[in-house]
């Protein structure tokens, strides 16, 4: 699944195609996906994109008129194609540029969404007003964590994984931003201590820094033609990797649920 660090390398990876160029011809082959796309999307024809911005997983395409908001959901990826390049089964829109090139949006799994505000400010839209902060920006820090967390009873993995309470942090940066913390997943939020929560905040933005940089070497291919997501991979200390030895202390790593996502940690290193 498309995370932070995927949305935010797909961003980096099209904005210089996209930035700046006025858009031709919003071509809509498929309008049912996770929410049916507005007939409004339609005003995005004439208008120049004036930048492109992230919030959470929604890459937003600001222009005069108004806004889209795009979001890969499960399995969607966007490339720049030429236009005349045959749609394939799941290519569900395209957004055809002065330049010559396309947008092309492609989900097998339609869970992704096209939208359209005209709102002055298009972050208090319903899908973006109740987010949390965003992990590398200066509003995220371990006091932030420290003062959300207490009196809470749910697990810290479930805590960290809430956007309410910080946007970004999927399943695989939650084990291993934990795992890089030391601190066991299964331990109740509020009964974590602040200084504990300054290192998974640090830990947390690094994994994401991290995630996107090496997604900047095996993402950066957006022209291409077979237009397959590409996803990196990590080099993942205990995602997915139940019963093999610990880096830290070869211990066998340990698999469990908690709010039902899969979940991988040391026994002994965290705690």
């Amino acid at each position: 699944m498309p995370e932070l660090p995927e949305v935010e390398t797909t961003r980096r990876g099209i904005g210089p195609y996209v930035q700046g160029q006025s858009i031709r011809q919003v071509i809509i082959r498929e309008p049912r996906l996770r929410w049916p796309v507005p007939p409004e999307i339609q005003a995005l024809q004439g208008q120049v994109v004036r930048k492109l911005t992230r919030r959470g997983k929604y890459i937003l395409l600001h222009t005069d008129a108004g806004v889209a908001l795009i979001h890969l959901g499960m399995s969607g990826s966007l490339r720049i194609v030429e236009p005349d390049m045959q749609p394939r089964k799941h290519d569900h829109f395209d957004l055809l540029l002065e330049s010559g090139k396309a947008v092309r949006y492609h989900d097998p799994r339609r869970f992704g969404a096209l939208l359209w505000t005209t709102a002055a400010d298009p972050l208090q839209h319903e899908l973006l007003q109740g987010l949390g902060p965003e992990p590398l920006d200066g509003g995220f820090d371990g006091d932030y964590l420290f003062k959300l967390s207490r009196t809470r009873k749910l697990a810290v993995k479930a805590f960290i994984m809430d956007a309410r309470v910080v946007v970004g942090v999927g399943n695989i940066y939650a084990n291993e931003a934990l795992f890089l913390a030391g601190i066991d997943p299964r331990r109740a939020a509020g009964r974590i201590a602040r200084e504990r929560f300054l290192k998974l905040a640090d830990s947390i933005r690094h994994v994401l820094a991290h995630a996107i940089e090496r997604g900047g070497t095996t993402l950066r291919d957006f022209v291409r033609e077979d237009g397959t997501p590409g996803y990196f991979q990590l080099e993942l200390k205990v995602y997915d990797r139940t019963g093999q030895p610990c880096t830290v202390c070869q211990t066998p790593l340990r698999h469990l649920v908690i709010g039902q996502r899969s979940t991988w940690f040391c026994p002994v290193c965290q705690h």
